[in-house]
């Protein structure tokens, strides 16, 4: 029996830190980093080694720090051969644009003048709403969905903005409707974990910056056909450009069905192994919550990599979920 299938997941904002290009530096890939930064006009390779934690709170610059050192572990990845067998790929919010890269729906630097342009909306959004997010944590998703239904009805803007894994669901909104959820989150068995985010990401308080997205994306160039990529406004695999402006426009205002991506991944798809490659492993344990048989790997160093190739960790037996450093 052959290996099987490879998806390929990519992480989104929050995964960011300071010096997070440093263990990159020395790889052949790096020279992308010169790129992004000729193409976006700012000094990424400032962000990468020598930012401080607080500027990369920033929504424009977080977003740009976290794609590139997607783009770094994907290309460090195909070379090393671990992108063999790779049948569709997914990211998170911000980590769906590394995915339209590694499926060859887009180029780097195309996708990189999008991501700069999707940061500097969603900050300006921000200004214009003031909000924030929080995890409802270990509550069914019905119930959460309840539990803010009625808190926007009740004259508070709050939304579901995550569904990202059994018992985590991600709120967006008012500070006040933030607020009224914490209190009320024990009546349905949750903890409320407030996020480190600039705004009310995935949410109505975004439409200003779906707009001024939809400009940019309506003069990118998409690939005719690539790789199946798993869109998280709908969890459906799109394998062409007809509908990535409009998917891409929505992802902003709408919610990020990580769960379900995950299960198309896995179900429809056939991805047996599930591949993290950037900073971090939140995908690889989310993963793990949806579906424990999966072969789950978070790739998020260059000594992770070559350390996936010597082992065969990439090929491990299904109901192993780990970690590559």
């Amino acid at each position: 029996m052959g290996a099987a299938p490879i998806g390929l997941v990519f992480p989104g904002q929050g995964t960011q830190r300071h010096g997070m290009g440093e263990p990159w530096r020395s790889t052949g890939a790096w020279a992308i980093v010169e790129e992004i930064s000729q193409c976006t006009g700012e000094d990424v390779e400032e962000l990468l080694l020598r930012a401080p934690n607080e500027r990369l709170r920033r929504t424009d610059l977080a977003q740009l720090a976290v794609f590139t050192v997607s783009v770094l572990a994907l290309r460090e990845a195909e070379r090393l051969g671990l992108t063999e067998g790779v049948v569709a790929c997914a990211g998170h919010s911000l980590g769906e644009y590394t995915a339209l890269v590694a499926a060859g729906a887009l180029s780097v630097t195309d996708a990189a003048v999008l991501v700069a342009a999707r940061g500097r909306a969603m900050r300006e959004a921000a200004d214009l709403s003031r909000g924030t997010m929080a995890a409802l944590v270990a509550a069914p998703y019905e119930d959460a969905a309840r539990l803010v239904d009625g808190i926007r009805e009740s004259g508070c803007p709050l939304w579901v903005a995550n569904i990202n894994a059994p018992g985590q669901v991600v709120v967006s909104g008012s500070e006040q409707g933030v607020e009224k959820a914490d209190a009320e989150s024990r009546g349905i068995g949750a903890k409320l974990i407030r996020l480190p985010v600039g705004g009310a990401f995935h949410s109505p308080f975004m439409a200003p910056a779906a707009e001024r997205l939809r400009d940019v994306l309506t003069s990118t160039p998409f690939a005719p056909r690539h790789l199946p990529v798993v869109a998280n406004v709908d969890a459906e695999p799109h394998t062409g450009d007809g509908g990535w402006v409009e998917l891409s426009t929505r992802q902003l205002t709408h919610p990020v069905l990580w769960e379900r991506s995950v299960r198309t991944l896995i179900g429809p798809l056939g991805c047996g192994r599930l591949l993290e490659l950037g900073c971090g492993r939140t995908l690889t344990g989310m993963i793990r919550r949806i579906d424990r048989d999966v072969v789950a790997l978070a790739l998020e160093s260059p000594d992770g990599l070559a350390k996936a190739v010597a082992t065969g960790q990439t090929e491990r037996a299904p109901g192993t979920a780990t970690a590559a450093r």
